[in-house]
This record gives C-alpha cells, structure tokens and sequence, in this order.
C-alpha cells in the first residue's frame, strides 16, 4: 500500500523505503524514493487526529505559513505522503553547537528569535481557523488543562512514588486550571511547539507535528519552547527570549508584561508536569530509557520555578508536591543509575600480536589498535624477563625513553578526540588496543598510561584487562 501511494503520486516506481524514528509519537514515518523524486509517508490509525492534521496543513500554506506540502492522502485517511524536510531539527542544531562547544551562541539565539517571529504569526494567523476541526477539542480549555493534570497524577507523581491527598491535590488543580482557563485564549495553540518539531531546510525553518492544534492562550506554546526539557536552555537566555516575544506583542497589542509574565511562568509549570507525565508513562511504564533521561532536566526547570517564579496562588498541596519531586531521593537514585549506566566505558586491552587481535564484545567494532613493537622493548633484558608493565623497574626503563613520550601523546590526543565525541554522542562503548610481542612489557604499560589519563580528564567508566596475564 505504502509503494502504490508513492507510485501513484510520483509516476515511478519506489526504489527504497526507510522507517525514521517518531520519537514519542505513536505515528509510524517512513522516507519513500523513487529515481526522481522522494517524500515522507506517515501512517497512523488515528483517522480523527489525521484529519486535524490534514486541515491546518491546508490553512496554513494557504496563509504561507512553512508547514510541509501534504502530496497524496489515502482513501482511508490513515497514510498520507508529505514534502520531505531532511533530518535537521532545531534540536539537532543545537546539539550539534553543543558537540563544537559553542552552545547557546549568538547564531542559535538569532535562530530562537526567528522562530518567535515566526510562532507569533501562526498563534495570529491561526485565529481565523475552524476549530470544529480540532482534535481532541476545539479549545484548550479547563477540561483540557484538567486531563493534563491527571495525566501527571496518575502517570508520573504514581510512578514516581511521590505522596500526595488525592482529594486535596484535586482542588489545587481545579483552582491552578479555572486560573489558566481565565487567560485569554482566542489565538491558535500549537500544543507541542518544541525542539524536535522546528525543522531547518535550506536555511529556512519549518514547523510540524501541529495536529493538536487548537484555540488557547499565547503563553503555552513559548512555554513549551523556551522550557523544552531535552534543549536545556541557560535562564538567562530564557528570560531574554520572554522579553523577546513580550516586545513582538506589544507591536501587534496592548500588553500588560509584568501580568504576561506571571502568566507565563504558570503556563511553564502545567507544560512541565505535561511533560512529566509523558515521561513517567514513557520512560517507567514503557521502559523507553531516552523518556527517564529528560526527567533530571525536567525537575531542573521546576526547581528554578519554585525558587523563583512559583505562583501567587492559593494551592499548597500542588505546592508541596513540586518540592517533593525536586527532593525526592527514588528520581534522584533513578536518574543516577540510568546516568551511570550510560556512561562511556572505555574498555583497554593489551596482548601479544602473537595471538590475534582482541574480539570486541560489545558489538559496536572500532575503536583503535596501537602497535607498540616499534618502541624500545625491556624484554630484551635478562632483569625484566619475569615481570610486566605493571612493576616498577620496567616503568622506570620505558620513561626515561623519548620515544615512548612521543608515541603516548600522540595516543593521548588521538583517543582524547574520539572521548569527547562519543561522550557527546551518548555513545557507551570505545574499545582501545595496545599490541606488542610479547604482551607483557611495553603494550601493559602503555594500557595503564592511558587508563590513568582518561581516569584523570574525563568521566567515564575505564576497564582495563591485560590479555596475556589472564
């Protein structure tokens, strides 16, 4: 079915198909190519929250919004194909800045203020939309911010271990939701505006991923972006960038910022325990680990919020729990295991070319094999015939060697390299090799050199086996 969708739009035969990641989604994509063209098919059995989809795709190229072409619709409305928009997200951009150590710099702001720019003409623009084709409800309202509480109730504060009165927690969060549900709400809520959504193609951004759209209030979407957990942006920046969209409004209205501003940080504390349920439900309940990674950022941001921006509004029981989970010793133990375990171990052997190279039991291949043969080798003499790269005597014999310094920063600087990719990367695995003749002298202590430099400058988890004293 998925070929002769493509087929019948392009008029050629589809030559490939890859599934692509859908993240926290239950839709399944796909990249679909032929020998002249290409697009993305999603598939979803939701044939509701296609139909939302399918709309404001509609409206908003109709308004030129840049929102990707729908090309071809299946007759069931549960495939359709879509303008291929490449793989850059704006969190991929940012993660890339953050791999080449300038996060947050002045490229990435101006990039954030082009997608104020641009979230405010879709919350205006889509005021003239008709919400009847929303889904699941035409408006963010009380009932909605209500199902968003429960959510978080049941399916992070439960998963979470984190005690609350069920009935006392019921009325702060019918007093937090009549509050929210008050602030005037006649402009297009996107619902999940975040890093992953905000695509970069040819240095233009889109947006997509908008089929909860729905009427609601301004401050809910920035929240959503300024506050994403996996963007992990400064304070600093974020308060700029508030200031940013406040100034852009004021154009467009009359505003009351400090009152704005107040809002807002209310609309951040439901898009964050929004987002908690999602990751209690997905990251406990499912076991998906990448979920239970964004709840330590998560609870960052809480903090930050409680500390400084908390609500002056009468609700100590929602209170008290927000202090909970930012003191609770199970998501800190949690998020502590679930770091350690994927930590980067660098896993160092030394053997005896004689024998063959090391097998690499993690699967992942690579990594480096030096060959030490070529440095001055201790086995040649009768005192450190009987003993390793481990024991004093041999030490002292290979350091006082101009050679072996050279070669061992030359190690150091290549190995240190890859270190902080893979860390970067969140890769768990680097596998690194010494051989030698023998695999007793020199390949053992350049091992122990090695271990003793990344123990010194990198926290990672080291292993080092020496495979022809074992």
């Amino acid at each position: 079915m998925m070929k002769k969708l493509f087929e019948d739009w392009a008029g050629e035969q589809c030559l490939d198909i890859q599934p692509l990641s859908a993240h926290g989604s239950n839709r399944l994509y796909y990249r679909l190519k032929g020998q002249n063209k290409q697009c993305l098919l999603a598939k979803n059995s939701d044939v509701r929250e296609n139909e939302a989809f399918l709309y404001y795709s509609d409206f908003f190229i109709e308004r030129g919004v840049a929102v990707p072409k729908v090309y071809s619709v299946d007759s069931t409305k549960t495939m359709y194909l879509l303008e291929d928009l490449g793989n850059i997200t704006l969190y991929d951009f940012l993660q890339a800045k953050k791999n080449n150590n300038t996060p947050f710099d002045g490229e990435v702001v101006d990039v954030y203020k082009r997608v104020i720019d641009s979230l405010m003409d879709i919350q205006f623009l889509g005021r003239d939309a008709n919400f009847s084709n929303s889904y699941p409800r035409a408006a963010f309202d009380t009932q909605s911010i209500c199902w968003d509480l429960n959510y978080f109730k049941y399916h992070f504060l439960k998963l979470a271990y984190i005690p609350f009165d069920e009935q006392l927690l019921e009325n702060d969060c019918n007093t937090f939701a009549t509050y929210l549900s008050a602030i005037d709400s006649g402009y297009f809520l996107y619902r999940d505006f975040q890093s992953r959504n905000i695509m970069l193609h040819n240095n233009s951004l889109y947006f997509i991923d908008y089929q909860g759209g729905r009427r609601g209030a301004l401050h809910y979407d920035l929240a959503s972006l300024l506050f994403d957990a996996k963007a992990e942006m400064p304070n600093q920046l974020r308060e700029q960038l508030l200031d940013y969209y406040v100034s852009k409004l004021a154009d467009r209205q009359a505003v009351d910022k400090e009152q704005f501003k107040q809002e807002f940080y209310c609309f951040v504390l439901l898009r964050i325990m929004q987002a908690m349920g999602a990751y209690g439900y997905r990251g406990f309940y499912e076991g998906k680990e990448h979920f239970v990674r964004s709840i330590a950022p998560a609870v960052a941001n809480m903090q930050w919020l409680i500390e400084n921006k908390e609500p002056m509004l009468d609700i100590p029981h929602l209170k008290m729990v927000w202090n909970s989970i930012v003191h609770s010793a199970f998501l800190a133990d949690k998020v502590a295991k679930l770091e350690e375990a994927s930590k980067l171990t660098v896993s160092i052997n030394s053997f005896s070319f004689k024998r063959g190279y090391p097998q690499d039991a993690s699967g992942n291949g690579g990594g480096f094999v030096f060959d030490c043969r070529a440095l001055p080798n201790p086995g040649r003499y009768q005192q450190y015939k009987n003993i390793t790269g481990k024991d004093q005597p041999v030490i002292e014999f290979l350091e006082k060697e101009p050679e072996v310094k050279e070669f061992l920063a030359l190690v150091f600087g290549v190995v240190a390299k890859s270190v902080r990719k893979y860390r970067a990367r969140k890769f768990i695995s680097l596998q690194v090799n010494f051989g030698c003749t023998g695999g007793q002298h020199r390949s053992v202590y350049c091992a122990e050199q090695l271990a003793n430099y990344i123990k010194s400058n990198f926290d990672c988890n080291v292993v080092v086996r020496h495979l022809e004293q074992e």
